[in-house]
């Protein structure tokens, strides 16, 4: 059997199930589907999420208590109100009334503030 006879075989698919030929055809396919991605990048990786910075997260925490996270752009610390009152009305014009249990600061890698991660219920 010549090499374009066996190229056009395989190309059309013409090998009967469990021969040889058959299965180089399987490992192929096999070896591109699982191999290709570490070497070729299809771009579909997981996205960042497309949140505007001004958007404040809410979380079911436990006890069904909500948890927010406001982002620190919506706060001024230096601000005439303090930090509890300027997040509790950026948290009730998203959930209207809510009671305050606490609230930590989130930082990034550099001890920079990003945001506030609030504990509230209803």
């Amino acid at each position: 059997m010549s090499v374009g006879r066996t190229i056009k075989s395989y190309f059309f698919w013409t090998y009967e199930r469990g021969s040889f030929h058959y299965d180089v055809m399987v490992t192929l396919i096999l070896a591109f589907i699982f191999l290709t991605p570490l070497v070729w990048n299809y771009g579909d990786h997981p996205q960042e999420s497309k949140l505007r910075r001004s958007e404040i997260r809410v979380q079911v925490g436990e006890n069904n208590s909500l948890v927010y996270e406001v982002p620190a752009t919506q706060v001024r610390v230096n601000g005439p109100a303090s930090i509890e009152t300027q997040l509790q009305s950026g948290i009730q014009a998203v959930s209207g009334q809510v009671t305050m249990d606490r609230y930590e600061q989130v930082k990034d890698p550099g001890g920079r503030i990003t945001a506030y991660r609030v504990w509230a219920h209803r």
